[in-house]
């Protein structure tokens, strides 16, 4: 028998409450993990060297595993060709939206794009981020009705110039939880 404590339950009025646009594209993920050289990793789209090492590299839909012959809208494609500059975000599960021509709203974009969702790991402070990736961007405002106006007021900052946003996510520091707010389904 194990001691299980309660958690400790965070303030309401402490909250830290966190801003993102919600991109209507696809859920993706970039999945980088150290492979031994001398196994045979299973089914990597790709097994590359770096500077820390070898890795294999696999794309995955919100779903399942994905590759360039059985793909998520072009993203395992996408991912194959730029394994390399890709391989810099390092070890871990990378997680984003795959969004822009062809996708759900499509955004005015005349290609497809990848904005991951770690705005505190990864953006122009960090130089390490893959210069082929962008960040979902962040909407710094204190509650989601601000949030909301910002965004119907002005347009998606993902896609400057574009009107029809999708929404919100909120994400809550204390508890790591997220949530949506919808604007326009």
């Amino acid at each position: 028998m194990e001691f299980k404590p309660w958690p400790k339950i965070p303030r309401i009025e402490n909250k830290k409450e966190f801003y993102t646009e919600k991109i209507d594209g696809t859920n993706a993920c970039i999945i980088v993990i150290p492979i031994n050289s001398d196994e045979s990793p299973t089914n990597p789209i790709v097994s590359l060297v770096t500077d820390y090492g070898y890795v294999g590299i696999w794309a995955q839909s919100r779903s399942r595993l994905i590759t360039p012959k059985d793909d998520n809208y072009g993203f395992a494609r996408w991912v194959e060709a730029n394994a390399q500059e890709l391989s810099k975000l390092g070890e871990g599960y990378h997680y984003g939206e795959w969004w822009g021509l062809g996708i759900q709203r499509g955004y005015n974009q005349t290609e497809k794009r990848f904005s991951l969702f770690n705005t505190k790991q990864w953006g122009p402070h960090n130089p390490n981020t893959p210069t082929c990736v962008s960040v979902v961007p962040t909407i710094n405002v204190n509650s989601v009705e601000e949030a909301k106006t910002i965004l119907i007021q002005n347009g998606s900052l993902a896609a400057p110039g574009f009107m029809n946003v999708e929404g919100v996510i909120v994400f809550e520091y204390n508890t790591k939880s997220y949530w949506k707010a919808i604007i326009n389904k």
